[in-house]
Protein backbone atom coordinates (compact mmCIF):
# COMPACT_ATOMS: atom_id res chain seq x y z
CA UNK A 1 0.00 0.00 0.00
CA UNK A 2 3.30 2.43 0.76
CA UNK A 3 4.65 1.62 -2.34
CA UNK A 4 1.11 2.77 -4.27
CA UNK A 5 0.56 5.60 -2.23
CA UNK A 6 4.31 6.87 -3.85
CA UNK A 7 3.36 6.07 -6.88
CA UNK A 8 0.46 7.85 -6.76
CA UNK A 9 2.40 10.70 -5.17
CA UNK A 10 4.92 11.03 -7.87
CA UNK A 11 2.25 11.36 -10.41
CA UNK A 12 0.88 13.88 -8.87
CA UNK A 13 3.22 16.64 -10.31
CA UNK A 14 5.37 19.77 -8.98
CA UNK A 15 2.94 20.31 -5.90
CA UNK A 16 3.82 23.51 -4.17
CA UNK A 17 3.40 23.25 -0.58
CA UNK A 18 3.58 26.85 1.04
CA UNK A 19 3.44 27.25 4.69
CA UNK A 20 1.03 24.20 5.14
CA UNK A 21 -1.29 24.70 2.80
CA UNK A 22 -1.96 23.50 -0.90
CA UNK A 23 -0.89 25.59 -3.12
CA UNK A 24 -0.32 25.42 -7.26
CA UNK A 25 1.22 27.86 -9.87
CA UNK A 26 -0.46 28.60 -13.30
CA UNK A 27 1.84 26.82 -14.95
CA UNK A 28 1.82 23.68 -12.84
CA UNK A 29 -1.97 24.17 -13.18
CA UNK A 30 -1.96 23.52 -16.88
CA UNK A 31 1.02 21.21 -16.75
CA UNK A 32 -1.48 19.07 -14.45
CA UNK A 33 -4.27 19.81 -16.73
CA UNK A 34 -2.41 18.30 -19.87
CA UNK A 35 -1.05 15.38 -17.90
CA UNK A 36 -4.64 14.13 -17.45
CA UNK A 37 -5.61 14.83 -20.81
CA UNK A 38 -2.68 13.25 -22.45
CA UNK A 39 -3.16 10.30 -20.03
CA UNK A 40 -6.10 8.93 -22.08
CA UNK A 41 -5.36 10.33 -25.69
CA UNK A 42 -7.86 8.68 -27.64
CA UNK A 43 -10.93 9.60 -24.86
CA UNK A 44 -9.92 12.66 -24.78
CA UNK A 45 -9.78 13.06 -29.14
CA UNK A 46 -13.12 11.85 -28.71
CA UNK A 47 -14.38 14.12 -26.60
CA UNK A 48 -12.98 16.75 -28.08
CA UNK A 49 -14.57 15.59 -31.47
CA UNK A 50 -18.25 17.14 -29.93
CA UNK A 51 -16.87 20.02 -29.78
CA UNK A 52 -14.58 20.38 -32.51
CA UNK A 53 -17.61 19.61 -35.03
CA UNK A 54 -19.79 21.99 -33.03
CA UNK A 55 -18.32 25.25 -33.36
CA UNK A 56 -17.17 24.12 -37.11
CA UNK A 57 -21.03 23.79 -38.11
CA UNK A 58 -21.93 26.55 -36.26
CA UNK A 59 -19.34 28.96 -37.79
CA UNK A 60 -20.10 27.46 -41.41
CA UNK A 61 -23.83 27.39 -40.95
CA UNK A 62 -23.77 31.33 -39.98
CA UNK A 63 -21.20 32.20 -42.66
CA UNK A 64 -23.41 30.55 -45.27
CA UNK A 65 -26.28 32.23 -43.85
CA UNK A 66 -24.53 35.76 -43.62
CA UNK A 67 -22.88 34.84 -47.35
CA UNK A 68 -26.84 34.51 -48.50
CA UNK A 69 -27.78 37.44 -47.24
CA UNK A 70 -25.08 39.57 -48.42
CA UNK A 71 -25.61 38.14 -51.93
CA UNK A 72 -29.31 38.82 -51.76
CA UNK A 73 -28.63 42.55 -50.87
CA UNK A 74 -26.29 42.53 -53.44
CA UNK A 75 -28.34 41.40 -56.01
CA UNK A 76 -30.96 43.35 -55.15
CA UNK A 77 -28.70 46.69 -55.16
CA UNK A 78 -27.53 45.72 -58.84
CA UNK A 79 -30.96 46.80 -60.34
CA UNK A 80 -30.56 49.96 -59.41
CA UNK A 81 -29.69 52.67 -57.32
CA UNK A 82 -32.51 54.80 -54.82
CA UNK A 83 -35.07 52.51 -56.69
CA UNK A 84 -38.84 52.65 -56.20
CA UNK A 85 -40.90 50.30 -58.01
CA UNK A 86 -44.61 50.58 -58.94
CA UNK A 87 -46.18 47.55 -59.53
CA UNK A 88 -49.79 45.99 -60.75
CA UNK A 89 -51.52 44.42 -58.36
CA UNK A 90 -52.65 44.89 -54.42
CA UNK A 91 -49.55 43.08 -52.06
CA UNK A 92 -51.06 41.16 -49.02
CA UNK A 93 -47.88 39.67 -48.04
CA UNK A 94 -43.75 39.85 -48.73
CA UNK A 95 -43.60 38.85 -52.96
CA UNK A 96 -47.21 37.97 -52.76
CA UNK A 97 -49.33 40.38 -54.90
CA UNK A 98 -53.50 39.15 -55.78
CA UNK A 99 -56.18 40.95 -58.09
CA UNK A 100 -58.64 43.78 -56.21
CA UNK A 101 -60.85 44.28 -59.24
CA UNK A 102 -61.44 43.18 -62.55
CA UNK A 103 -58.36 43.14 -64.69
CA UNK A 104 -56.17 44.73 -61.78
CA UNK A 105 -53.18 42.57 -62.54
CA UNK A 106 -52.92 44.51 -65.63
CA UNK A 107 -54.07 47.88 -63.85
CA UNK A 108 -50.42 50.20 -65.12
CA UNK A 109 -51.00 52.22 -68.30
CA UNK A 110 -49.25 54.31 -70.22
CA UNK A 111 -50.97 57.50 -69.21
CA UNK A 112 -49.79 56.34 -65.69
CA UNK A 113 -46.28 56.61 -66.91
CA UNK A 114 -47.11 60.11 -68.41
CA UNK A 115 -48.57 61.08 -65.23
CA UNK A 116 -45.64 60.28 -63.01
CA UNK A 117 -43.39 62.22 -65.40
CA UNK A 118 -44.74 64.89 -65.36
CA UNK A 119 -45.47 65.58 -61.96
CA UNK A 120 -42.77 63.75 -59.43
CA UNK A 121 -40.05 65.52 -58.07
CA UNK A 122 -36.68 64.88 -56.87
CA UNK A 123 -36.62 61.94 -59.27
CA UNK A 124 -33.78 61.15 -62.23
CA UNK A 125 -35.17 58.65 -64.37
CA UNK A 126 -38.60 56.73 -64.73
CA UNK A 127 -38.59 53.19 -66.49
CA UNK A 128 -41.80 51.68 -67.31
CA UNK A 129 -41.35 47.69 -67.99
CA UNK A 130 -43.37 45.21 -69.61
CA UNK A 131 -41.61 41.14 -68.81
CA UNK A 132 -43.01 38.26 -69.70
CA UNK A 133 -41.07 35.11 -70.57
CA UNK A 134 -40.44 33.72 -74.09
CA UNK A 135 -38.47 31.53 -76.37
CA UNK A 136 -35.80 33.03 -78.02
CA UNK A 137 -34.65 31.54 -81.35
CA UNK A 138 -31.78 32.10 -83.43
CA UNK A 139 -29.54 30.07 -86.27
CA UNK A 140 -30.70 26.64 -84.47
CA UNK A 141 -30.58 27.52 -80.69
CA UNK A 142 -33.02 28.57 -78.56
CA UNK A 143 -33.00 29.46 -74.56
CA UNK A 144 -36.22 30.20 -72.64
CA UNK A 145 -35.19 33.55 -71.12
CA UNK A 146 -36.78 37.18 -69.70
CA UNK A 147 -38.32 39.33 -72.33
CA UNK A 148 -38.02 43.15 -70.82
CA UNK A 149 -39.96 45.75 -72.74
CA UNK A 150 -38.78 49.26 -72.24
CA UNK A 151 -37.08 52.44 -72.86
CA UNK A 152 -33.87 54.21 -72.95
CA UNK A 153 -34.75 55.08 -68.99
CA UNK A 154 -33.43 51.50 -68.19
CA UNK A 155 -30.30 52.25 -68.32
CA UNK A 156 -30.40 54.94 -65.51
CA UNK A 157 -32.61 53.30 -63.13
CA UNK A 158 -31.26 50.01 -63.38
CA UNK A 159 -27.44 50.96 -63.40
CA UNK A 160 -27.07 49.16 -66.81
CA UNK A 161 -24.31 50.19 -69.13
CA UNK A 162 -23.37 48.63 -72.65
CA UNK A 163 -20.44 46.28 -73.38
CA UNK A 164 -20.83 46.82 -76.90
CA UNK A 165 -23.30 48.24 -79.91
CA UNK A 166 -25.92 50.76 -78.42
CA UNK A 167 -29.33 50.38 -76.14
CA UNK A 168 -32.72 51.48 -78.62
CA UNK A 169 -33.43 55.31 -78.83
CA UNK A 170 -36.50 57.06 -77.97
CA UNK A 171 -37.50 57.33 -81.39
CA UNK A 172 -36.89 53.42 -81.67
CA UNK A 173 -39.45 53.06 -79.29
CA UNK A 174 -42.02 55.62 -80.81
CA UNK A 175 -41.36 54.34 -84.06
CA UNK A 176 -42.11 50.65 -82.12
CA UNK A 177 -38.88 48.82 -83.75
CA UNK A 178 -38.11 45.76 -83.70
CA UNK A 179 -34.88 46.06 -82.15
CA UNK A 180 -33.23 44.10 -79.53
CA UNK A 181 -30.18 44.39 -77.10
CA UNK A 182 -29.16 40.81 -75.55
CA UNK A 183 -27.67 40.71 -71.70
CA UNK A 184 -24.87 38.56 -72.41
CA UNK A 185 -25.84 35.43 -70.48
CA UNK A 186 -28.36 34.89 -73.74
CA UNK A 187 -26.01 35.76 -76.22
CA UNK A 188 -23.30 32.89 -75.09
CA UNK A 189 -26.19 30.77 -74.84
CA UNK A 190 -27.93 31.98 -79.00
CA UNK A 191 -24.31 32.56 -80.65
CA UNK A 192 -21.77 31.51 -78.63
CA UNK A 193 -19.52 32.18 -75.21
CA UNK A 194 -17.40 35.88 -76.15
CA UNK A 195 -19.42 36.41 -79.62
CA UNK A 196 -20.22 39.44 -81.73
CA UNK A 197 -23.64 39.16 -82.88
CA UNK A 198 -24.63 42.52 -83.51
CA UNK A 199 -26.74 43.25 -86.43
CA UNK A 200 -27.80 39.65 -86.57
CA UNK A 201 -31.29 38.37 -86.03
CA UNK A 202 -33.23 36.38 -83.44
CA UNK A 203 -37.02 35.58 -83.42
CA UNK A 204 -39.11 36.06 -80.53
CA UNK A 205 -42.86 34.77 -80.34
CA UNK A 206 -42.47 34.29 -84.10
CA UNK A 207 -41.64 37.93 -84.32
CA UNK A 208 -38.06 38.90 -85.76
CA UNK A 209 -36.15 41.08 -83.84
CA UNK A 210 -32.49 42.91 -84.73
CA UNK A 211 -29.56 42.77 -82.64
CA UNK A 212 -28.12 46.26 -81.63
CA UNK A 213 -26.20 45.65 -78.70
CA UNK A 214 -25.30 43.78 -76.10
CA UNK A 215 -25.12 44.99 -72.32
CA UNK A 216 -21.94 44.76 -69.98
CA UNK A 217 -22.08 41.41 -67.04
CA UNK A 218 -23.34 42.43 -63.96
CA UNK A 219 -23.96 38.58 -62.30
CA UNK A 220 -27.04 38.04 -60.25
CA UNK A 221 -29.33 35.09 -59.88
CA UNK A 222 -33.02 34.52 -60.77
CA UNK A 223 -35.29 36.96 -61.75
CA UNK A 224 -32.60 39.73 -60.42
CA UNK A 225 -30.23 38.46 -63.06
CA UNK A 226 -29.83 40.71 -65.67
CA UNK A 227 -27.22 38.96 -67.47
CA UNK A 228 -30.05 36.98 -68.62
CA UNK A 229 -32.51 39.21 -70.44
CA UNK A 230 -33.54 40.43 -73.71
CA UNK A 231 -34.24 44.30 -73.98
CA UNK A 232 -36.92 45.14 -76.71
CA UNK A 233 -38.54 48.72 -76.65
CA UNK A 234 -41.56 48.70 -74.58
CA UNK A 235 -44.39 49.93 -77.83
CA UNK A 236 -43.06 46.95 -79.43
CA UNK A 237 -43.54 44.50 -76.60
CA UNK A 238 -47.29 46.28 -75.98
CA UNK A 239 -47.77 45.62 -80.23
CA UNK A 240 -46.63 42.53 -81.39
CA UNK A 241 -46.02 40.27 -77.85
CA UNK A 242 -48.05 41.12 -75.48
CA UNK A 243 -51.62 43.06 -76.56
CA UNK A 244 -53.69 44.16 -74.22
CA UNK A 245 -55.56 44.41 -70.75
CA UNK A 246 -58.80 43.66 -70.26
CA UNK A 247 -59.82 47.35 -70.82
CA UNK A 248 -58.45 46.95 -74.45
CA UNK A 249 -55.53 49.30 -74.00
CA UNK A 250 -51.63 49.09 -73.71
CA UNK A 251 -50.70 48.02 -69.99
CA UNK A 252 -47.25 47.87 -68.08
CA UNK A 253 -46.27 45.41 -65.28
CA UNK A 254 -43.53 47.39 -63.32
CA UNK A 255 -42.82 51.26 -63.33
CA UNK A 256 -39.00 51.73 -62.02
CA UNK A 257 -38.29 55.08 -60.85
CA UNK A 258 -35.07 56.44 -59.18
CA UNK A 259 -34.74 58.93 -56.97
CA UNK A 260 -32.19 61.77 -56.79
CA UNK A 261 -31.08 60.69 -53.95
CA UNK A 262 -31.35 58.24 -50.81
CA UNK A 263 -33.04 60.81 -48.88
CA UNK A 264 -35.55 61.42 -51.13
CA UNK A 265 -36.74 57.95 -51.47
CA UNK A 266 -39.74 58.48 -48.87
CA UNK A 267 -40.88 61.64 -50.50
CA UNK A 268 -40.91 60.08 -53.86
CA UNK A 269 -42.69 56.88 -52.39
CA UNK A 270 -45.34 59.07 -50.63
CA UNK A 271 -45.79 61.19 -54.44
CA UNK A 272 -46.15 57.87 -56.43
CA UNK A 273 -48.96 56.53 -54.07
CA UNK A 274 -50.43 59.96 -54.14
CA UNK A 275 -50.57 60.32 -57.95
CA UNK A 276 -51.75 56.68 -58.38
CA UNK A 277 -54.58 57.03 -56.02
CA UNK A 278 -55.77 59.71 -57.37
CA UNK A 279 -55.58 58.23 -60.90
CA UNK A 280 -57.59 55.53 -60.00
CA UNK A 281 -60.09 57.16 -57.69
CA UNK A 282 -59.20 55.04 -54.54
CA UNK A 283 -59.72 56.83 -51.57
CA UNK A 284 -58.45 53.89 -49.25
CA UNK A 285 -55.20 52.87 -49.54
CA UNK A 286 -56.21 48.92 -48.17
CA UNK A 287 -58.25 48.72 -51.15
CA UNK A 288 -55.49 49.97 -53.88
CA UNK A 289 -54.88 47.70 -57.22
CA UNK A 290 -51.26 48.50 -57.30
CA UNK A 291 -48.09 48.02 -54.88
CA UNK A 292 -45.14 50.80 -54.23
CA UNK A 293 -42.07 49.88 -52.94
CA UNK A 294 -38.61 50.76 -52.25
CA UNK A 295 -35.25 48.95 -52.22
CA UNK A 296 -35.07 49.51 -48.62
CA UNK A 297 -37.77 47.21 -47.91
CA UNK A 298 -37.18 44.71 -50.55
CA UNK A 299 -33.87 44.70 -48.54
CA UNK A 300 -34.91 44.71 -45.09
CA UNK A 301 -37.66 42.18 -45.92
CA UNK A 302 -34.82 39.91 -48.02
CA UNK A 303 -32.38 40.17 -44.71
CA UNK A 304 -35.29 39.35 -42.16
CA UNK A 305 -35.42 35.96 -44.17
CA UNK A 306 -31.65 35.39 -44.34
CA UNK A 307 -31.17 35.95 -40.67
CA UNK A 308 -33.88 33.62 -39.46
CA UNK A 309 -32.67 31.16 -41.92
CA UNK A 310 -28.98 32.17 -40.33
CA UNK A 311 -30.68 31.36 -36.90
CA UNK A 312 -32.37 28.15 -37.96
CA UNK A 313 -29.20 26.68 -39.38
CA UNK A 314 -26.52 27.63 -36.42
CA UNK A 315 -29.89 26.66 -33.81
CA UNK A 316 -29.22 22.74 -35.36
CA UNK A 317 -25.77 23.23 -35.11
CA UNK A 318 -25.72 23.91 -31.83
CA UNK A 319 -27.67 20.60 -31.37
CA UNK A 320 -24.06 19.26 -31.46
CA UNK A 321 -22.54 21.83 -29.42
CA UNK A 322 -24.45 20.55 -27.08
CA UNK A 323 -24.16 16.64 -26.86
CA UNK A 324 -20.50 17.90 -27.01
CA UNK A 325 -21.37 19.33 -23.59
CA UNK A 326 -22.76 16.16 -22.44
CA UNK A 327 -19.70 14.18 -23.69
CA UNK A 328 -17.25 16.21 -21.73
CA UNK A 329 -19.29 16.04 -18.34
CA UNK A 330 -19.19 12.06 -19.10
CA UNK A 331 -15.54 12.07 -19.82
CA UNK A 332 -14.66 14.16 -16.38
CA UNK A 333 -17.14 11.87 -14.30
CA UNK A 334 -15.38 9.21 -15.50
CA UNK A 335 -11.82 11.07 -14.46
CA UNK A 336 -13.00 11.57 -11.09
CA UNK A 337 -13.82 7.86 -10.43
CA UNK A 338 -10.97 6.93 -11.96
CA UNK A 339 -9.02 9.21 -9.83
CA UNK A 340 -10.21 9.01 -6.53
CA UNK A 341 -7.13 8.13 -4.62
CA UNK A 342 -4.85 10.72 -6.01
CA UNK A 343 -8.52 13.21 -5.51
CA UNK A 344 -7.46 11.87 -1.43
CA UNK A 345 -3.88 12.12 -1.81
CA UNK A 346 -3.88 15.71 -2.74
CA UNK A 347 -6.19 16.68 0.15
CA UNK A 348 -4.28 14.67 3.04
CA UNK A 349 -1.66 17.08 1.36
CA UNK A 350 -3.19 20.38 2.11
CA UNK A 351 -5.40 20.80 -1.33
CA UNK A 352 -8.26 22.69 -0.26
CA UNK A 353 -11.94 21.68 -1.91
CA UNK A 354 -11.43 25.37 -3.88
CA UNK A 355 -8.00 23.55 -5.44
CA UNK A 356 -9.43 20.33 -6.69
CA UNK A 357 -12.46 22.04 -7.75
CA UNK A 358 -10.31 24.69 -9.62
CA UNK A 359 -7.99 21.79 -11.17
CA UNK A 360 -10.91 19.31 -12.63
CA UNK A 361 -12.68 22.75 -14.22
CA UNK A 362 -9.13 23.62 -15.50
CA UNK A 363 -9.25 20.55 -17.63
CA UNK A 364 -12.24 20.93 -18.75
CA UNK A 365 -11.82 24.49 -20.22
CA UNK A 366 -8.45 23.22 -21.51
CA UNK A 367 -10.32 20.15 -23.41
CA UNK A 368 -12.89 23.11 -25.03
CA UNK A 369 -10.45 25.66 -25.62
CA UNK A 370 -8.40 23.26 -27.70
CA UNK A 371 -11.89 21.64 -29.20
CA UNK A 372 -12.78 25.25 -29.98
CA UNK A 373 -9.65 26.01 -31.74
CA UNK A 374 -9.60 23.49 -34.01
CA UNK A 375 -13.32 23.78 -34.25
CA UNK A 376 -12.77 27.56 -35.73
CA UNK A 377 -10.09 26.04 -38.14
CA UNK A 378 -12.12 23.22 -39.45
CA UNK A 379 -15.16 25.73 -40.15
CA UNK A 380 -13.04 28.16 -41.92
CA UNK A 381 -12.10 24.89 -43.88
CA UNK A 382 -15.87 23.89 -44.70
CA UNK A 383 -16.59 27.60 -45.67
CA UNK A 384 -13.88 27.27 -48.46
CA UNK A 385 -14.86 23.82 -49.66
CA UNK A 386 -18.67 25.03 -50.24
CA UNK A 387 -17.56 27.98 -52.00
CA UNK A 388 -15.79 25.78 -54.43
CA UNK A 389 -19.72 24.44 -54.77
CA UNK A 390 -21.03 27.96 -55.59
CA UNK A 391 -22.22 28.16 -52.29
CA UNK A 392 -21.15 31.92 -50.91
CA UNK A 393 -20.01 32.23 -47.47
CA UNK A 394 -18.86 34.59 -45.10
CA UNK A 395 -16.75 34.02 -41.97
CA UNK A 396 -16.95 37.07 -39.64
CA UNK A 397 -14.79 37.93 -36.55
CA UNK A 398 -18.22 37.92 -34.57
CA UNK A 399 -19.57 34.23 -35.42
CA UNK A 400 -15.32 33.25 -34.27
CA UNK A 401 -15.70 35.46 -31.02
CA UNK A 402 -19.35 33.69 -30.67
CA UNK A 403 -18.39 30.19 -31.17
CA UNK A 404 -15.46 30.69 -28.88
CA UNK A 405 -17.52 32.58 -26.29
CA UNK A 406 -19.96 28.99 -26.27
CA UNK A 407 -17.12 26.92 -26.38
CA UNK A 408 -15.77 28.37 -23.21
CA UNK A 409 -19.16 28.60 -21.47
CA UNK A 410 -19.33 24.55 -22.33
CA UNK A 411 -16.25 24.13 -20.26
CA UNK A 412 -17.36 26.46 -17.23
CA UNK A 413 -20.95 24.94 -17.08
CA UNK A 414 -20.50 21.09 -17.86
CA UNK A 415 -17.22 21.24 -16.22
CA UNK A 416 -18.47 22.60 -13.08
CA UNK A 417 -20.26 19.46 -11.71
CA UNK A 418 -17.82 16.84 -12.16
CA UNK A 419 -15.36 19.25 -10.68
CA UNK A 420 -17.74 20.05 -7.64
CA UNK A 421 -18.27 17.03 -7.39
CA UNK A 422 -14.60 15.60 -6.91
CA UNK A 423 -13.68 18.44 -4.53
CA UNK A 424 -16.42 17.21 -2.09
CA UNK A 425 -15.02 13.72 -1.63
CA UNK A 426 -13.54 12.61 1.76
CA UNK A 427 -9.97 12.26 2.04
CA UNK A 428 -9.97 8.96 3.96
CA UNK A 429 -12.68 7.29 1.83
CA UNK A 430 -11.02 8.46 -1.34
CA UNK A 431 -7.60 7.07 0.21
CA UNK A 432 -8.99 3.90 1.00
CA UNK A 433 -11.05 3.80 -2.66
CA UNK A 434 -10.66 0.68 -4.50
Amino acid sequence: MADLAAAELEAIGPLIIMQGSFFMNSADLFYESYKALATNKVRTTLTMLGIIIGIGSVISMVGIGQGAQGNIQANIQSIGSNLITLSSGAQRGPGTFVSSGAGSAQTLTNEDVKALRDNLSNIKAIDPELSRRFQITAKGTNTNTQVVGTDSGYLTVRNLSMDSGAFFSDSQNESAAKVAVLGPSVRDDLFGEGSQPIGQSIRINNTQFKIIGITKAKGGSGFLNQDDMVFIPISTAQRFLVGLNASGKPYVSTIAISAENSDAMTSVQNQVTEIMMSRHNISDLASADFTVQNQSDLISAASSVTKTLTILLASIAGISLLVGGIGIMNMMLTTVTERTREIGLRKAMGATRSDINFQFLTEAILLTFVGGIVGIMFGWMTSLVTERFGITSQISLSSIILAFGVSAAIGVIFGYYPAHRASKLDPIEALGYE
